[in-house]
């Protein structure tokens, strides 16, 4: 048989399909259009009203912190009424960030494990009532845990705060002289019960959007429940557990009004964290906004900015590491 022939009765390739180059170079329809522009404007709205927030904030700490003649990073004083002026944020800085990281430290374990168990453990008709209470809590105002923590939890702190200096008092941490609980560790306790019902309500929703496959397949295997959860489960939520306690710290680094009514606030840091005193950002601004100077004011501003500046790089950082696990995502399940 002649090749030649064949390659010439043989059909032409294939062509590509036209590609409508108005389709290629973004929306073509008029909705589309204007739900483009809404978008677009919206993003940029964002950035301009968090850039006026950052310049408001710089401009009115920056009158303030000329005129300190303290440190305003390390001092562990607040007299803006003096002459010269003296204040410093290392107390509430302190304060702050210790009363945030225990309340992650307790209420992301026990967030994660309530999510875990209303997803692959409780039967729905114990599942849906446990949801609906965890939704309501989330719904609480701030006051209402604030007056709940100093008129409940602050009495009842004292067989924890015995029990700890018992055990735990030869660290130094958790030694404990008998004052009243008002105290770094009941302020974390406080601030866990706050930020549990955000941290399970997002978690329990990520740990239902597992793809079904995943689950069957690992259960193919031969493996058991909790391996599946360890396995399947745990990866592919990894991503939105961490985001769910950004949202939780979040709240737990600007809470306001429950932390000003259970803390007795003191400028100094305190070794123990059974022991009254210490302060943070939002709680310091609560307290002393009222009957402030101008000068005042602008002091406090001052210490915003710095918690404004500390929530910016929690996201960031939560941002980075959210990025590194995409293979994670529900978009690529």
């Amino acid at each position: 048989m002649d090749t030649s022939t064949q390659i010439t009765d043989a059909p032409p390739p294939a062509q590509p399909p036209a590609v409508d180059k108005r389709a290629a170079r973004g929306a073509t329809r008029p909705g589309d259009r204007i739900f483009l522009g809404l978008s677009r404007g919206s993003g940029i709205l964002l950035l301009v009203i968090m850039a006026a927030i950052a310049a408001f904030l710089t401009y009115r700490a920056s009158l303030a912190i000329s005129k300190d003649e303290g440190n305003f990073l390390t001092t562990f004083e607040w007299n803006t009424n003096a002459v010269p002026p003296v204040f410093g944020i290392a107390v509430l800085a302190f304060g702050t960030v210790v009363s945030s990281i225990i309340a992650m430290v307790i209420a992301v374990p026990i967030a994660v494990a309530i999510a875990l168990f209303l997803t692959h453990y409780a039967p729905r008709r114990l599942s849906g009532p446990i949801g609906y209470v965890i939704d309501l809590l989330a719904a609480v105002p701030s006051i209402v845990y604030g007056l709940w923590g100093a008129l409940i939890l602050v009495p009842h702190m004292n067989g924890l705060f015995g029990w700890l200096n018992d055990y735990l008092g030869w660290t130094g941490v958790f030694s404990w002289e008998g004052g009243a609980p008002r105290s770094m560790l009941t302020v974390g306790i406080l601030l866990a019960i706050m930020i549990l019902p955000i941290i399970t309500n997002v978690s329990r929703e990520v740990f239902r959007q597992v793809p079904q496959m995943h689950e069957e397949a690992a259960l193919a295997l031969g493996a058991t429940r909790w391996e599946v959860i360890r396995m399947s489960v745990l990866p592919f939520g990894r991503s939105g557990v961490i985001s769910a306690s950004m949202l939780g710290l979040g709240r737990a680094l600007g809470e306001t009004m429950a932390v000003a009514t259970v803390l007795s606030p003191t400028f100094d840091i305190q070794a123990s964290l059974l022991d009254p005193g210490g302060g943070t950002f939002a709680q310091n601004i609560a307290s002393k906004f009222g009957e402030a100077s101008v000068f005042g004011q602008d002091a406090l501003i001052a210490s915003g900015l710095v918690l404004f500046v500390i929530t910016l790089l929690v996201n960031g950082a939560a941002r980075a590491i959210i990025a590194r696990r995409k293979e994670y995502s529900g978009a690529n399940a």
